[in-house]
């Protein structure tokens, strides 16, 4: 017995700084380890207790490491890459609008840049409304493009705002808008939602990660930790099922995130499928500069018929000063632009594809299901804490060295109303841990609504009901029901066109319709 404590001195070096040597000395006194003989005395017991609260506390945060370092990391990429993405979307529109149109693109630049700064206010969590937002867009492009279509006439403020309400009429731009739309809205509702299920995911698990157990808790560990030790068996580990029910019920809160972090999960692997769909952010933006020529020359192909139109629904305007009225309109406005060349696209952002960033993360965020009710398993696995599964005869039971008989608990708060190893009260749940549980509720209700085109208003992540912040992302009747999910092709160019051209020869608009016309312009002017 004294060679024993002899070794067991040597162990507690680190606890108690200290050389002393331990006799073996009755256990009346000792708290959590068995009154037997024993060379642990009270303030030893006591010290042994804290040093296993921090060991227990370390061990669960280097076990979480993997989930923490996951959305850390997987944050900074994806928020970079977006980021990124935005930025070489509007630097390549104005490279190429320079060079094609000079200075009559640079007297307009602000209707283009106010575009892309909606754009990425939206995306860090701007209260934007998407559709909105963009109709603004074509409006006032079809406002400053019909003057230079137009260089002959002089147009008032109001007749201009009058132009701007036959968008969706005339279609002067083609089929461009309404596909621009429903693929930018989808693109950046899936891209900022997913993100901010990166944020809640970081922070759950940064948070549930910082354990502080409860007295009973830190009693349960010092006996499975240090009392082998006090007994003079400092070579004999702890029983793996014993070390499962002592984790069990000292991770017994932590375990009941579970459920909802796998929700949590799943819902974020949907909104990555759409990150890899045909509404992905990567393959909307990227293009983009050449969806908005399209449209572009769509309007110049039609110019005709669109003043024609505008013309009989807004009135004839009045002439121009002699001066403007002398240039015709190809001195102004009849640059096309050049072929689209896929080699000329930018670098891909943040030095990374958006495919191969979803592959990363889809892979990562399989492996962190069922964390938190696995965790007691992982920790119970490390052969620095237990004897492992394979040993049941020679390891330490909480008694002494023998095999552990008890039962594994089951997993949650309500399954440790018998555990035998730690004092747990099943009425009185972790206020904080259940705080957690709120925050993915919230989350995946979100990503749900990502999922099916809708979007959300992160303005209050506390709230648990969806918001209305950026419109739902769904046009002319193609909303899919829950988990359905509907893609559009876009039409082909002839048909585009023939469309456009159809609607410009049109019978002229009834009297009830220019009466809906002027009571718009009377009530509002959002654009402006």
């Amino acid at each position: 017995a004294k060679a024993s404590c002899i070794f067991c001195s040597d162990t507690f070096l680190s606890v108690f700084n200290s050389n002393s040597f331990f006799l073996v000395i009755p256990g009346e006194h000792l708290r959590i380890c068995p009154q037997e003989y024993t060379c642990c005395t009270s303030e030893m017991e006591d010290k042994l207790s804290q040093q296993s609260k921090l060991e227990f506390e370390n061990l669960v945060e280097e076990t979480s490491h993997f989930v923490r370092t996951t959305f850390v990391s997987r944050h900074k990429k994806f928020d970079e890459f977006f980021r990124e993405l935005l930025e070489n979307a509007e630097r390549s529109l104005n490279d190429m609008f320079v060079r094609t149109y000079g200075m009559l693109y640079m007297q307009n630049s602000e209707v283009f840049q106010d575009l892309f700064t909606e754009l990425k206010r939206y995306y860090t969590g701007g209260n934007v409304n998407l559709e909105e937002m963009l109709n603004d867009f074509w409006a006032r492009l079809l406002e400053r493009m019909f003057q230079l279509i137009n260089p002959q006439y002089h147009f008032t403020e109001d007749y201009l705002e009058c132009v701007s309400k036959y968008t969706d009429q005339l279609k002067p731009f083609g089929d461009v808008p309404r596909k621009l739309k429903v693929q930018v809205t989808r693109a950046f509702i899936a891209a900022r939602t997913f993100v901010q299920g990166l944020t809640v995911g970081r922070e759950v698990a940064n948070r549930v990660s910082k354990v502080s157990p409860t007295p009973g808790c830190i009693r349960a560990l010092m006996k499975m930790l240090y009392c082998p030790y006090c007994r003079g068996l400092p070579t004999v580990k702890p029983c793996n099922n014993y070390c499962l029910n002592v984790m069990k019920g000292c991770l017994a809160n932590q375990a009941d995130l579970d459920t909802e972090w796998n929700l949590f999960i799943d819902a974020m692997l949907l909104v990555a499928e759409r990150l890899e769909g045909p509404f992905n952010i990567e393959s909307v933006m990227d293009p983009i500069d050449v969806k908005i020529s399209e449209a572009i020359m769509n309007m110049q192909e039609n110019s005709m018929q669109v003043s024609a139109k505008v013309f009989q629904g807004c009135g004839q305007p009045k002439p121009a000063p002699a001066l403007r009225s002398s240039r015709s309109v190809p001195e102004n406005f009849n640059t096309r632009f050049r072929p689209y060349n896929p080699e000329e696209r930018p670098t891909t952002a943040a030095g990374t594809s958006l495919d191969r960033l979803v592959t990363d993360i889809k892979e990562k965020l399989k492996l962190s299901k069922k964390f938190w009710s696995t965790l007691p398993y992982t920790i119970c696995k490390d052969e620095r804490v237990t004897a492992g599964p394979s040993v049941e005869e020679d390891c330490w039971n909480g008694h002494t060295k023998a095999r552990y008989l008890p039962e594994i608990m089951n997993d949650g708060l309500t399954n440790q109303i018998n555990n035998p190893e730690v004092d747990v009260d099943i009425t009185r749940p972790d206020t904080f841990i259940r705080q957690q549980i709120m925050a993915l509720r919230v989350m995946t209700n979100k990503l749900k609504n990502a999922y099916n085109g809708n979007d959300v208003n992160f303005q209050d992540t506390s709230d648990e009901t969806s918001g209305s912040g950026s419109g739902s992302g769904c046009t002319d009747d193609i909303c899919p029901t829950e988990f359905d999910f509907i893609t559009t092709e876009a039409p082909p160019v002839d048909s585009d066109r023939r469309e456009v051209e159809a609607s410009a020869t049109q019978p002229g608009w009834s009297l009830q319709t220019l009466l809906i016309v002027f009571i718009s312009l009377v009530l509002q002017r959002q654009w402006r």
